[in-house]
């Protein structure tokens, strides 16, 4: 049936009936979708012969499936990339150029040099696919080492001070981000996105919140060990609905404020992305990123305090204090770099700028909550000591529990036996 409409359409224009000259390159492609080789050059052999003034370069269609339209001697036509060729999808985007000869005929090629980006599209696309893995892999780990890390939190109440309570909601913040995670990823799709509901845009909102209080516990975080360390504060004054204020209270306004800012100028996607030209995204990442330098401001001091005035002590609670320092100097960074990797993405011109910039950003991104547990709560040394407490208690239990029940279970000893012989005989 092809093969048929492709030699009617053939012979067509072969009587006259449709002049080469008032196709279109439009128009072919709609009429003659898949033509064969042999057809493509039957066809360009027609326009040829047609062309009899010599002036112009009739339109002509060339092995790659590429139409070039009826041009002017001398003149270079760009025409878009083929969207695919020899199943290799190509960026439409990019031009391909051939050159329209004096005496009116085409160059023998076209210059397909700006088309084999697609090959790198394709490379990536592998790597983004491993990314995927990789990021799905970060994840499940993070939010299995954060629920331990909550579990023992909430288990080891001897360890139930103002410090720990904030690396437990830290913990909880990244619980609650992770697993909003999976929900995005499992119930995101193109065909979604497209619809733009109502409950894909609350998952959206609900995802960026928990994104904002992973920043704003951090804050919390820093703001503990300012106070007690620069400001010299004893923080007893220092109350739990404060943090609960800055790491739970706060984020809440400023995503209500961009929802608003999405519902009314950039309501599409389910508010994923943004539009040219629209900083709504703005509203909440510009306090994440304030919260951010100023943690920066409030380690530089801690840091500069520990070095000069509390070297030569070594109290516990100062040793407490080192220690929660060099957390945070090592996660706030992992957090800042991680989210600044955003305003630096090398995009698509670079290919090895690019694959590492793949990799760099899903490892630091989906093991963020991996970190946060080992750094606050495995690596916390009063953490492990009670947990080597309840381990030995649990031994000893587990012991004076097993020494009873193997003297429960000793066989009647000889002398009670004799004795209860004795008394049977007498009874007789």
């Amino acid at each position: 049936m092809k093969l048929w409409f492709q030699m009617v359409f053939v012979c067509v224009v072969m009587s006259g009936r449709v002049s080469p000259a008032k196709l279109s390159c439009e128009t072919l492609i709609l009429l003659s979708t898949n033509f064969t080789a042999r057809t493509l050059a039957l066809l360009n052999q027609t326009f040829a012969i047609s062309n009899s003034s010599g002036v112009y370069c009739d339109l002509s269609v060339d092995g790659i499936g590429t139409c070039w339209p009826r041009s002017a001697a001398g003149e270079l036509v760009s025409r878009p990339c083929p969207e695919q060729f020899n199943g290799i999808h190509y960026n439409t985007t990019n031009r391909v150029y051939r050159e329209c000869q004096v005496n009116g005929s085409w160059a023998p090629r076209g210059n397909y040099s700006q088309c084999t980006e697609i090959i790198i599209l394709r490379k990536s696309k592998v790597h983004y696919q491993v990314a995927v893995i990789i990021n799905y892999l970060g994840h499940c780990i993070s939010l299995g080492a954060l629920l331990l890390a909550f579990t023992l939190f909430m288990r080891l109440r001897s360890i139930r001070c103002l410090r720990n309570i904030i690396h437990w909601n830290l913990i909880s913040a990244f619980i609650l981000r992770n697993a909003t995670w999976f929900i995005v990823q499992l119930t995101m799709n193109p065909a979604v996105t497209e619809s733009n509901q109502v409950w894909c845009r609350l998952v959206t909102a609900g995802y960026n919140y928990f994104h904002v209080t992973n920043f704003f516990w951090m804050f919390g975080e820093g703001c503990y060990l300012h106070t007690a360390v620069v400001l010299t504060y004893s923080t007893d004054k220092l109350r739990k609905w404060m943090f609960i204020c800055i790491g739970w209270g706060i984020p809440f306004p400023i995503i209500v404020a961009w929802a608003f800012g999405k519902l009314y100028y950039d309501n599409e996607k389910c508010w994923f992305g943004k539009r040219a030209g629209v900083y709504t995204d703005y509203i909440y990442q510009g306090p994440m990123i304030l919260v951010l330098l100023i943690n920066f401001v409030f380690l530089f001091n801690i840091v500069r305090i520990l070095m000069t005035k509390l070297r030569a002590s070594t109290t516990s609670e100062t040793i407490q204090y080192r220690k929660a320092v060099k957390a945070t100097l090592v996660l706030l960074p992992l957090l800042g770099i991680t989210y600044m990797l955003f305003f630096v993405n090398p995009g698509g011109e670079d290919e090895v700028a690019q694959i590492v910039f793949i990799y760099f950003n899903s490892i630091l991104e989906s093991f963020q909550g991996f970190f946060v547990s080992v750094f606050y709560c495995f690596l916390n040394s009063e953490v492990r000591s009670a947990v080597r407490k309840r381990w030995i208690r649990w031994q000893d239990r587990h012991s004076i529990r097993s020494r009873a029940v193997r003297a429960t279970s000793l066989p009647t000893s000889p002398s009670r036996v004799s004795f209860h012989s004795i008394k049977q005989s007498s009874n007789l």
